[in-house]
């Protein structure tokens, strides 16, 4: 086993126009302040890195490492969310998703998608260029409209969806191959990978590809009532990343999942700040440290209620509470009896 690094903030949430949240040199002394030892970098922030001058150049990558290592601070991972979601865009979401993307690809699917694709390429080796084994994203989605099944699915629908997902993703994933990075997919609403059985599909597409990976977040679960706990003992071989957000649940007489169409306040399930909703974070510790999970704990924040800072500021001991310092030995070694093969044998009876 080994001890969960951490904590780790996310930035993307926390970056702004005003100091100490726009610049990545301040918000990193911001994080320090606060007691993370880690930040996550959204690639598609300018005031954070240039993605392409970070794979293009080791020079600029180790700028990047020194200006957070100054903090006393590393580096977790980079996160292409944003990027990853424009791999794949149902034609109903074209114009919501624009915004995602630099105005030279808007109101052109093929040619955001082409830039999506290079924006994953170029962080493949950018994540190479920093030291980083993970990278988190999103899968991007074809069939999310169809969800639910009403109006019916002509047959063969979704085996064609996850067969174009993977037709895009796998040389994504062959490039992060050749780096030595693992690929993480936050499974999320929205996404054509968003629960347990998705992402097995997607598997099963790209061959069980090695480098597609999970970055695990239970707060999604909580709000799709799937079993987070038990998750980690299906995918723990493959969660590589972790987020450590929580959520809560409380459905009524009037909503349920869906949310009736409600703000974010509104609804039956909505993000929490660490400590404040439903999310059994001891349990998940202790099963991620069996399992050697081996990578950061990351925090994300977005609760709906409390001011960002104040989640960041207690969301730092939360994480640091959290993280097992794991045993290098066994609680009854004390009673322990020196032994060789012969008396293990003489001990069962065995001549």
């Amino acid at each position: 086993m080994r001890t969960i690094k951490g904590p780790g903030l996310f930035l993307a949430q926390f970056m702004g126009d005003a100091a100490p949240f726009n610049t990545l040199e301040s918000i990193c002394k911001w994080a320090a302040g606060l007691g993370f030892i880690g930040v996550q970098i959204p690639s598609w922030d300018s005031r954070c890195i240039d993605l392409q001058k970070a794979a293009e150049s080791k020079t600029y990558s180790d700028e990047i490492k020194g200006i957070v290592n100054s903090a006393g601070l590393q580096i977790t991972e980079l996160s292409t969310h944003l990027q990853g979601q424009l791999v794949a865009v149902h034609p109903a979401y074209d114009a919501l998703f624009d915004g995602f993307a630099p105005t030279s690809v808007h109101n052109n699917s093929k040619a955001r998608t082409e830039w999506a694709v290079q924006q994953l390429k170029y962080a493949a080796k950018a994540s190479q260029n920093l030291g980083l084994d993970a990278h988190a994203t999103f899968s991007g989605a074809l069939l999310w409209p169809n969800v639910y099944p009403w109006p019916q699915r002509p047959a063969g629908l979704v085996e064609t969806g996850f067969k174009e997902l993977a037709k895009r993703w796998t040389p994504i994933l062959n490039e992060f191959d050749k780096y030595g990075v693992d690929l993480c997919y936050e499974i999320h609403p929205g996404e054509d990978l968003h629960d347990g059985v998705s992402y097995e599909m997607f598997l099963q597409h790209t061959n069980n590809h090695p480098r597609a990976c999970l970055l695990y977040d239970p707060s999604h679960f909580v709000l799709q009532c799937l079993d987070y706990l038990t998750y980690i003992d299906h995918y723990h071989e493959r969660i590589k990343m972790f987020h450590v957000k929580d959520a809560e649940f409380n459905p009524t007489g009037k909503q349920g999942v869906y949310g009736g169409y409600q703000g974010w306040i509104d609804r039956a399930g909505r993000f929490r700040s660490l400590g404040d909703g439903q999310v059994d974070f001891k349990s998940i510790f202790s099963k991620l440290t069996a399992y050697d999970y081996s990578g950061w704990a990351v925090l994300e924040w977005e609760c709906c209620i409390k001011h960002p800072e104040d989640g960041a500021k207690e969301g730092a001991p939360f994480i640091k509470n959290h993280i097992i310092r794991v045993t290098e030995k066994a609680f009854d070694d004390f009673a322990g009896t020196a032994s060789d093969e012969n008396f293990n044998r003489a001990v069962l009876g065995l001549k």
